[in-house]
């Protein structure tokens, strides 16, 4: 095996269900690689009372759909450890500070420190500042670095508080917000297909863009995630994270080099460069949404879990416009719900017409040639298409549309790396590439809060979309008022 990365890893809420199910499975795919040495230790934390042994059996349940070679599996275990660990308790940082420290002696890892953070958001500012205080965190020259899952505040005012707490124990080099959206294959993509195809990118602009629609539709409905889902909803669960950040590599302006400093620093132009919206701007441009109820499925207010008088949205749509040269009123329209027609992830990017259509005024006939359109599909498939005019197969000069298409063929999707294995990979190189850094995440926020504030001081009247369709007509209509509409339409 190759020598890769030398690093402690400690997982805080080590047997939930986000490790058991991605984060143990991503790291054993990058110890088959080599990416992660035999110089490596994880030691998993909570409140449970589990010995090495009784851990290590839950890795081995977690990692079997990976597993082809059973040694190889019983090596990667075996660097696994439990400690019961309450982050209220001073004492028990200091038992992390000795364990920590006989681990870097018995693996070798350089003193380098990943600690991840996979539990309530609670927690996120508990564990950074006691990490810090009680001087747990490297301190021999290796890196120190903290990985908190989303989510990341719940408005403006808690995400700074939280940052604050964090940036009391870590730098914001070493602070790493996980969006798993950023670690899939199309996403990364986005950068390369626009600044390394020439053909692409000279068109990339409000002269030649009519529009940008992002759709990031699940079929699934609130399942048992009711306690967290209705605090949150469409609008704070897809809209301020995934959907913003795909909206940032979208629409940001080309780095000078493709490092993470000079990425983060056009994606936050382009975020702050969103037009903030007035009360009355919110009610022109967003749409919100919760299902109803059908035969043989509950409505959102019946759901396990959710008050029968539960106002939260299942669906948002909205309309973004940048105040900048590149886009000046070209639209970004987002849109992200639950129970709809199908799971879909997509970026459909509609061209302008030409200004003269000849073919139409050779024969005579009205809108012969239809929009360009690129798609970039992002779940469950992976692939784009570029929908373009030519001439069709019947007598007579008449034009028709053709999909230039890609779709990733099954044999190289079982090669790609999983969302969790590519931002492992960074996080123990130090790319923050693929991450949300603190800028963004606050520049999402204001976009995002005053249209939660509108929300939460009006009565909507709900359900208002049904199980099955892509959601409420209000969405349809937001587009129809600027003379556009969704190219996506669902497949039911």
């Amino acid at each position: 095996m190759a020598d890769g990365t030398r690093a402690l890893f400690m997982l805080f809420g080590g047997t939930g269900d986000l490790a058991l199910r991605k984060l143990y499975p991503a790291l054993f795919n990058l110890y088959k690689k080599g990416s992660l040495s035999k110089h490596f230790a994880l030691l998993g934390l909570s409140r449970k009372e589990l010995s090495d042994e009784e851990f290590r059996a839950k890795i081995m349940t977690s990692i079997a759909d990976e597993t082809a070679d059973q040694q190889v599996a019983t090596e990667f275990v075996s660097h696994f450890y439990w400690k019961s660990h309450d982050v209220n308790n001073m004492d028990h940082y200091q038992d992390l500070k000795k364990i920590g420290n006989q681990l870097d002696d018995q693996y070798q890892t350089g003193g380098n420190r990943v600690f991840y953070v996979s539990m309530a958001p609670r927690f996120f500012g508990i564990v950074a500042q006691n990490l810090q205080s009680q001087h747990v965190l490297s301190e021999n020259g290796g890196f120190n670095r903290l990985v908190i899952e989303k989510p990341f505040g719940r408005d403006y005012q808690s995400a700074k508080e939280l940052n604050d707490q964090l940036n009391s124990g870590f730098q914001e080099n070493q602070i790493f917000r996980i969006d798993h959206y950023l670690g899939k294959e199309t996403v990364e993509a986005i950068p390369v297909l626009r600044f390394g195809n020439p053909l692409l990118e000279a068109v990339w602009n409000q002269n030649y863009i009519k529009d940008v629609q992002i759709t990031l539709a699940e079929s699934l409905g609130v399942e048992d995630r009711a306690g967290y889902y209705d605090t949150a909803g469409a609008l704070r669960d897809m809209i301020q994270n995934h959907t913003l950040q795909i909206v940032s590599y979208l629409a940001m302006d080309q780095p000078n080099s493709f490092v993470d400093t000079a990425i983060r620093a056009e994606k936050v132009k382009a975020l702050e460069s969103m037009e903030i919206y007035t009360d009355q701007g919110v009610k022109d441009n967003f749409v919100r949404g919760q299902y109803a109820g059908d035969e043989d499925h509950p409505d959102y207010r019946h759901e396990s879990g959710v008050p029968v008088d539960s106002n939260n949205d299942t669906f948002a749509a909205g309309k973004i416009v940048f105040n900048n040269p590149r886009w000046g009123k070209t639209p970004f329209y987002i849109r992200s719900g639950k129970k709809l027609a199908d799971k879909q992830g997509r970026v459909d990017i509609e061209f302008k017409k030409p200004l003269v259509d000849i073919f139409a005024k050779g024969t005579g006939t009205t809108g012969e040639l239809q929009k360009n359109v690129l798609t970039l599909e992002i779940d469950p498939r992976v692939g784009l298409s570029l929908t373009i005019n030519t001439k069709d197969s019947k007598q007579g000069l008449h034009t028709e549309t053709v999909p230039l298409d890609y779709l990733q063929s099954d044999n190289r999707a079982a090669q790609v790396p999983l969302p969790y294995e590519r931002l492992f990979h960074d996080i123990l190189n130090g790319d923050g590439t693929y991450f949300a850094s603190w800028p963004e995440v606050a520049a999402a926020w204001h976009f995002v809060d005053p249209v939660q504030q509108v929300w939460d001081t009006q009565q909507p009247d709900f359900p208002n979309y049904q199980q099955g369709s892509m959601g409420p007509t209000a969405a349809d209509e937001l587009l129809a008022r600027d003379g556009n509409a969704w190219f996506y339409r669902g497949t039911k």
